[in-house]
């Protein structure tokens, strides 16, 4: 899972140039209606605290997916805080349990935002091509 943190920060920093200021917000067209939202919620010396959000035109609010990612700058990692409003999440979960949990959760929505980062800079430098540049 170290590996998935730290290739998510640098996908991070590839994407947010200034992430060291607080209130600042990134939306990255994704599609016809679609688009992803990063809001810089917290910045401190050591970590920067954000929220990255699916919006969609097509989806009620409740449907579209929202998570809190934390940037440890010390050790250059950023790891999922919560998703789809569920709080922190254990290192390993027994199975079953009461919340149907997988057994590593936590690894699978790292690697879940690792997939979304990947789909928002695949997306961006398509949209930075200009459209008298050949494919």
């Amino acid at each position: 899972m170290q590996a998935i943190c730290s290739a998510n920060y640098g996908r991070l920093l590839q994407l947010l140039p200034e992430l060291d200021q607080e209130s600042l917000e990134y939306r990255f067209a994704a599609g016809q209606g679609m688009s992803f939202g990063i809001a810089v919620q917290l910045c401190e010396p050591y970590t920067t605290t954000l929220e990255m959000r699916q919006l969609s035109d097509a989806l009620p609010g409740y449907l579209q997916p929202v998570m809190q990612v934390r940037l440890y700058h010390d050790a250059r990692m950023a790891e999922v805080l919560g998703f789809q409003h569920m709080g922190r999440f254990r290192p390993s979960y027994p199975y079953p349990n009461r919340l149907m949990h997988q057994k590593n959760e936590k690894e699978l929505v790292n690697h879940f935002l690792s997939e979304w980062l990947g789909f928002c800079l695949k997306q961006r430098s398509q949209s930075s091509v200009s459209e008298d540049s050949p494919p």
